[in-house]
């Protein structure tokens, strides 16, 4: 479909011609001809947003106040409070969040046609790629049948859903599904749909060149930024409405600076930089922010690594991590087998619309920082966030603190310095349990890696720590090393390339010999997907209590995330990986102690396996060829004989099927009225959970397996659905039944109305302990309406748009916090559920809440934009507290979308007024 163009834009529209094709653009020069403002020193990322401004201008959703504000960013320092309408290019989708996505827009295809409408009004006017990337789980692992055997069962438990999204692939325009055992979404979208400069016809029929832009059904779309692409994460709903014409409401940002110099060093990867970008980041504090990268290191630092940067934004909380177009970018379009007139016009227009960093880029940033990459060291991260890096040489006596807290006893200093001995000098001396292994002559203890993956786009995408790995596997096979037989390994790319060269090189041999085998294209371990642990190996753990260990080359060590026998997750580089998988404990100091024995019996260290800068370079250039590239991605929509074997209905609505446990018609939109009502204050309601700080996604929607005893497996088993069939909670969110029921119900989170219980519990209307499904029905039976309490950093991590829809489904109308993190307020926003923050020195713990409080909100009925507003606290004794809260709705047309109850009905109501 054309794009449409603003038509008050021609005075910036100009003509580039590359060789013998000619486009037309939107200059950045031409609007500072015109008067509009001073824009040579804004941040490559910011000009992305200025000439989507320029593109759009039509006086009307997109003014010339708009682009003005731009220059007083600039003059201003880098800030500007304003409102704009951003339309991103094109939308892409992961399997976990794109089912879900699909399944709205299926129900609002019925919702379009009971208000009187056309179910075809219902389709995206932008590009959706949807991967399917999420279902693979690892139940095979170590054999040369994993990858086969995964596969299979994949489509065993997901057919259902396939089923459901070839039916949106026919039903849907401008919509694509690139099949199960592909590749990631983000690497697939780097090393192939991303093209760093977009060209699309407008309604007269001529070609646009304009940036690539984007935004996605999941938190890590950011990873595209490394090649100048700019896109971020957002929920479901969000994306749903972008692709129906909706434009992005967002504030000009502020642009963080970040200067990288000089150049990593022999033994470090880009893994290590990354953990220590993060850690830096978040001390900073840049939720909300763009965050742009800029130096002379940049000269040094090959694409892959800026990817594995780009895509960790999430974890410091940036809205994105840029790197504009530079000589690397283009080497690496090249590379990775994009078209070379694609190339030439890339570096063109970045040249001449001013979005090429030269020797002589020096925008103007908000803030800035400074990182000198020599300074580098190997690094992990753990045991329950991103940002907690640990240096490899502090690994053992950090993870013995760990312990000690969780046994409740303090790590003494001499226990410390007997661990840096070693584990078996240390494990008499602190508070450390081990348990024998039934049927097994090994017994496992606090700090044994069970789980050893090499997972995830963060890293997978990327060659030299790739390469790094097999090496490492190489020289360890070489000298008679193996994993040790407790570690559950696995190798999972984020693209078939990776498997094309790892082949190549003739490393995938060495990698199957220490338990590597590929398991699958996908997210895997990642997301929760690692599959279960040896049954014998998951007792001992729970025997004993044990904190069992994973480490992995992905991007999120979340509680609960990763196993649910696993309470210590790090995140490391992919050669990392096979040396935990080897030494099998995370008590051992890999910088001092043997990871094991060679053939005769000599001590092995990691130095003695790890691989030069050199070796893995020279492979690099070797092996990872244009020619690899376009070969894995010539038929990347076609798919294996399984899915072409896929069969599905076909017609303009959906024939959702009654007995389906995995897909479900929503009930957003089911007798919903033309007009929108008000915004009515809160009176009455009660706590529903009293939560603290750093309260994720994950905590609120779980992606995992979950148990026959929890509301989801109840819910299963009586529908005569198998325990082996439950699957995940992510292979779930087509059915909102299922999905209510998992809301707040990880098994680490912990709702503080109750005394040191883990999960989903809560107090019921009678003050008994119940579960949070069952203590919402309740309240909303009795016409009881609900809050949630919060800390700092409320809705970390993923995406996730369930983690807002259960929140409404589950009754809640407001979540009051002291912060809250960008995407999940928006997805509240967008559910019709309010954020509120705490003013003053107000907490949860300052207000001595305990969740027997009665809540009321007023000032809603005339709420403008941030605006502050009287909460009264009622206490369990009938006293009282009048407190001021931040309303969180930040712009004008986030107030729209509460008064229709969510942005989708917004959306649909104007839809179905539009064809009236």
């Amino acid at each position: 479909m054309p794009i449409s163009v603003g038509q008050d834009s021609a005075k910036t529209r100009k003509t580039l011609t590359i060789g013998d094709q000619s486009v037309a653009y939107y200059s950045i020069a031409a609007a500072e001809e015109a008067g509009l403002g001073d824009f040579s020193r804004l941040p490559a990322a910011l000009k992305v947003v200025l000439e989507n401004m320029l593109r759009f201008e039509d006086g009307k959703t997109v003014s010339l106040d708009d682009i003005r504000a731009f220059s007083e960013w600039a003059a201003n320092g880098g800030t500007a409070n304003r409102e704009l309408a951003y339309r991103p290019a094109r939308v892409l989708m992961q399997d976990f969040t794109g089912v879900p996505a699909v399944v709205d827009l299926a129900a609002m295809r019925d919702g379009i046609v009971a208000l009187g409408g056309d179910a075809q009004q219902i389709n995206p006017l932008n590009p959706v790629d949807l991967v399917i990337d999420h279902s693979v789980m690892i139940d095979e692992f170590g054999n040369p049948r994993a990858f086969q055997m995964n596969v299979d069962r994949e489509y065993e438990r997901n057919m259902e859903r396939y089923q459901f999204l070839k039916w949106g692939q026919g039903a849907f325009n401008n919509f694509r599904v690139v099949p199960p055992g592909t590749g990631i979404c983000h690497q697939v979208n780097l090393e192939y749909l991303a093209q760093t400069v977009w060209t699309d016809t407008d309604q007269n029929g001529e070609t646009v060149a304009y940036p690539d832009t984007l935004v996605g059904t999941d938190s890590h779309t950011t990873m595209v930024n490394g090649m100048a692409v700019l896109g971020w994460g957002v929920g479901g709903i969000e994306a749903e409405a972008a692709m129906l014409g909706q434009p992005i409401s967002m504030l000009i940002p502020e642009v963080v600076g970040f200067e990288l110099t000089g150049r990593m060093v022999e033994g470090t990867t880009g893994t290590d930089l990354v953990l220590k970008v993060v850690e830096l980041l978040r001390k900073k504090g840049v939720v909300g922010k763009f965050v742009e990268f800029y130096g002379a290191g940049l000269d040094h630092l090959p694409l892959a690594d800026r990817a594995t940067i780009a895509n960790m934004a999430p974890e410091y909380g940036a809205t994105c991590g840029f790197f504009p177009i530079d000589d690397e970018t283009l080497r690496y379009l090249r590379n990775t087998g994009r078209d070379e007139a694609r190339v030439q016009l890339v570096e063109a227009y970045a040249k001449q619309n001013g979005f090429w960093r030269g020797s002589d880029y020096a925008p103007v940033y908000t803030d800035t920082l400074h990182l000198d990459m020599g300074t580098i060291v190997p690094a992990i991260s753990g045991p329950k966030r991103p940002q907690d890096y640990v240096t490899l040489d502090k690994s053992a006596t950090s993870f013995l603190d760990v312990v000690s807290q969780y046994r409740g006893k303090d790590a003494s200093p001499a226990a410390a310095d007997m661990a840096a001995e070693g584990p078996a000098t240390a494990v008499a001396a602190d508070p450390r349990k081990s348990v024998k292994v039934k049927g097994e002559d090994y017994s496992i203890r606090d700090g044994s890696v069970v789980i050893a993956s090499i997972t995830s786009c963060t890293n997978t995408s990327n060659p030299y720590v790739m390469i790094g790995a097999g090496l490492v596997a190489r020289k360890a096979r070489a000298l008679g090393l193996n994993r040790k037989p407790w570690v559950k390994t696995s190798l999972a790319p984020g693209s078939q390339v990776v498997s094309a060269y790892l082949e190549a090189a003739g490393l995938q041999e060495d990698l199957d010999a220490v338990g590597f085998n590929l398991v699958g294209y996908g997210c895997t371990t990642c997301i929760g997907n690692s599959g279960p642990l040896q049954k014998e190996i998951s007792e001992a753990i729970a025997e004993g209590d044990l904190m069992a260990t994973s480490v992995l080359s992905g991007n999120r060590n979340f509680e609960g995330r990763i196993s649910p026998d696993v309470r210590a997750n790090y995140l490391a580089s992919p050669p990392l990986v096979v040396a935990y998988a080897i030494a099998g404990d995370m008590n051992i100091d890999l910088t001092t102690e043997p990871l094991g024995t060679d053939k005769d019996g000599n001590p092995v260290y990691l130095k003695d396996i790890w691989p030069s800068q050199k070796e893995i370079a020279e492979l690099v250039e070797r092996t990872v060829t244009r020619e690899a590239f376009l070969s894995k991605y010539a038929d990347v929509f076609k798919g294996d004989e399984m899915w072409q074997s896929v069969e599905t209905s076909e017609g303009e609505t959906y024939d959702w099927p009654a007995q389906s446990t995995y897909v479900q018609n929503p009930p957003y939109f089911k007798g919903m009225a033309k007009e929108p009502g008000t915004i009515s204050n809160i009176s009455g309601a009660r706590v529903l959970a009293l939560l603290g700080d750093m309260v994720t996604t994950d905590h609120i929607s779980p992606a995992g397996s979950f148990k026959e005893t929890t509301p989801a497996g109840k819910y299963l088993t009586e529908r005569q659905v198998p325990v082996r069939e439950f699957n995940s909670y992510g292979s779930r969110r087509g059915n909102h039944e299922v999905m209510m029921r998992g809301t707040f119900a990880n098994i680490r989170i912990r709702n503080e109305m109750l005394d040191g219980v883990e999960g989903g519990y809560t107090q019921g209307p009678d003050g008994a302990q119940t579960s949070i499904f069952d203590a919402s029905m309740a309240y909303q039976e009795a016409g009881t309406p609900l809050v949630i309490f919060g800390g700092e950093q409320y809705g970390a991590g993923s995406s996730r748009d369930w983690a807002a829809k259960g929140t409404a489904l589950l009754g809640v109308k407001a979540v009051i916090a002291e912060s809250f993190e960008r995407i999940h307020r928006s997805n509240l926003v967008g559910m019709g559920v309010i954020p509120f923050e705490f003013t003053g020195d107000d907490t949860r713990k300052t207000l001595g809440l305990t969740g027997a409080e009665t809540v009321a909100i007023s000032g809603l009925d005339t709420i403008k934009p941030l605006a502050e507003v009287p909460c009264t606290i009622t206490y369990a004794d009938g006293t009282t507290k009048v407190i001021t809260l931040k309303c969180r709705i930040d712009t004008a047309i986030e107030i729209e979308y509460i008064e229709h109850g969510g942005v989708l009905h917004y959306v649909l109501r104007n839809l179905a007024k539009s064809a009236a």
